[in-house]
């Protein structure tokens, strides 16, 4: 295994995102992980609210009511572009707006009569209440106020335990996960097929799990549900009755899928769905778990054939794409990697690579899946990835929306990987649509014309100092 170089943090040498030494296989690689959010900090990390919200918020016909300031409701609507092929009440949000008078004399009153109005309103199958850093700090009992909610009306009022400050955002996909197991199991499932799976860490960004599924079922599986993306209370109720977990977010849903094999006796997968390589491992790994010869035959049928109908279009922009280099900053690892095979696949080189919530083991497997030189890196804050972007000569960073503009700023190709996207990456043609972007992105004559003008501007201003300087020796001859 090759050995991999990453740089030394010269900006901050107390939090050590990263280090100047050459990592070897069973070695530690010398990462600052897992830091709590702290507030007013240089630092891209969400809080624990932020991670259970964005778990959640997909299960469309669900209520996500916020106990706190508005701003906190405000902060996390709608972040996720899932989509819906049902109930559309997930898009609205709601939230108990604590004021001043709420923070001295406490806020149960107030939430009592918010879910009882919601309900009133909405008849949701659930309600998820969730706490913010306010309500952690006063200390309203939120679990009693749900517990009283769910006997009054009859549904799942459940408290999300997700104060901001209290974490990080891996600590709110736990209370995310801990929400869920109140609902899973309380339900008969609804048994279609002998094979049967659950999707878990897939959140139908864009329609990504619209894609993914018809494979699987052409193999003969049903999937029981896709967790959380497009799932509702109903599917969610019944996931006990699949056979088998396949988790795309590990940082996400690894949490859920160990309690489901303790619980349940449900054994999981870690995969991708993005990219020909993880999507054909992912196929393969289901069919051979099943141990059905019939299954794995379409599932090499359905490899060869979607392999072949794209590879001309990937082999067309690769010849477009080879050579150019590529910054990675995911909120989990589990992007990042699969993201290194799709780049590899498209002819891209990766010269930075981070996330907001890897774990050491992450970081050790991501060393071994890059080149010498490549910058590993963990929780950076925008000017330590801006300066890494020029040192690195990067031409592309893929990332979320927050990095949008320190990419245009420095005149780097740029593209959303994770919220906000309208457009699907899963799946073969999902694969297809990220490469055009990619080739779009990159071979852009904005890029080109925005380079030029930087080096009139640099001639410019040179020709100025020069003519200053011959000004001044005229003027200090004059003198003399």
């Amino acid at each position: 295994m090759p050995e991999v170089m990453s740089v030394v943090n010269t900006l901050d040498e107390r939090q050590p995102y990263i280090a100047q030494k050459q990592v070897k296989k069973g070695t530690v690689v010398p990462l600052a992980c897992d830091n709590n959010s702290l507030a007013g900090a240089m630092s891209q990390r969400a809080c624990v609210y932020s991670g259970a919200r964005v778990v959640l918020n997909p299960v469309t016909d669900a209520v996500h009511l916020v106990h706190g300031p508005i701003g906190c409701a405000s902060y996390t609507w709608d972040i996720r572009g899932a989509m819906s092929s049902g109930a559309q009440t997930y898009r609205t949000s709601f939230t108990t707006d604590m004021k001043e008078l709420d923070v001295v004399f406490g806020g149960e009153k107030k939430l009592s009569r918010a879910i009882d109005e919601i309900v009133e309103k909405y008849q949701p199958p659930v309600i998820f209440v969730y706490s913010t850093c306010i309500v952690g700090i006063i200390g309203d009992d939120m679990k009693a106020v749900c517990k009283v909610a769910t006997t009054k009306h009859g549904i799942p009022v459940i408290p999300v335990q997700s104060e901001g400050f209290k974490g990080n955002k891996s600590d709110g996909y736990k209370a995310a996960c801990n929400a869920l197991k109140q609902i899973i199991g309380t339900r008969e499932p609804e048994i279609k097929s002998e094979y049967r799976i659950n999707l878990l860490g897939d959140f139908n960004v864009a329609g990504d799990v619209w894609l993914i599924k018809p494979l699987f079922e052409r193999m003969g599986i049903q999937v029981m549900v896709s967790m959380t993306g497009d799932a509702t209370a109903r599917t969610i109720a019944q996931v006990h009755g699949a056979q088998l977990n396949l988790v795309q977010c590990s940082g996400s849903m690894t949490y859920l899928a160990k309690w489901m094999e303790k619980e349940y006796g449900i054994p999981f997968i870690k995969i991708s769905f993005f990219g020909m390589e993880d999507l054909s491992i992912a196929l393969r790994q289901t069919a051979e778990f099943f141990g059905s010869e019939e299954m794995s035959r379409v599932a090499e049928d359905i490899i060869r054939e979607e392999t072949a109908r794209i590879k001309p279009e990937i082999t067309r922009i690769r010849e477009r794409l080879c050579g150019k280099k590529a910054a990675i900053y995911m909120g989990g690892a589990a992007k990042a990697l699969t993201l290194i095979k799709g780049f590899r696949e498209l002819g891209i080189e990766v010269v930075i690579i981070g996330t907001q919530t890897g774990k050491r083991a992450d970081y050790e497997q991501i060393s071994y899946s890059v080149k010498d030189g490549t910058v590993i890196v963990d929780d950076a804050n925008p000017l330590e990835l801006a300066d890494l972007l020029v040192k690195q000569e990067a031409d592309l960073m893929v990332a979320g929306v927050k990095e949008r503009f320190i990419a245009y700023k420095l005149g780097v190709a740029f593209c959303d990987f994770n919220h906000d996207r309208s457009v699907e990456f899963e799946g073969y043609d999902g694969f297809v649509n990220f490469a055009r972007e990619i080739d779009a992105s990159i071979n852009s004559p904005v890029w080109k014309a925005l380079k030029q003008q930087s080096n009139e501007q640099i001639n410019e201003n040179t020709q100025d100092i020069v003519e200053s300087i011959n000004i001044l020796n005229t003027e200090m001859e004059v003198r003399v």
